[in-house]
């Protein structure tokens, strides 16, 4: 019995690599894009929510909107 991990497996492919700096900028632009999209998709769910008379759901989904809407500017920014 060992008392180590177990390190028989393959390694994954570029584990081990350091980053390379920052992302290109039309990958930045894309992310943002998508994070766009995604936090008007929340931003329509705590709509739709709050019209049902969800208070948490709506809550909670506006919540994502602007955590996804930071995320998307915080790659941006890099």
């Amino acid at each position: 019995m060992s008392s180590g991990p177990a390190t028989s497996g393959p390694a994954l492919p570029g584990a081990d690599e350091g980053n390379d700096g920052p992302r290109p900028l039309i990958e930045r632009i894309g992310l943002g894009a998508i994070a766009l999209v995604v936090a008007i998709l929340f931003g329509v769910l705590s709509l739709a929510s709050l019209a049902g008379g969800e208070l948490f759901l709506a809550v909670m989904a506006g919540i994502g909107a602007l955590m996804t809407v930071w995320a998307g500017a915080s790659t941006l920014r890099r």
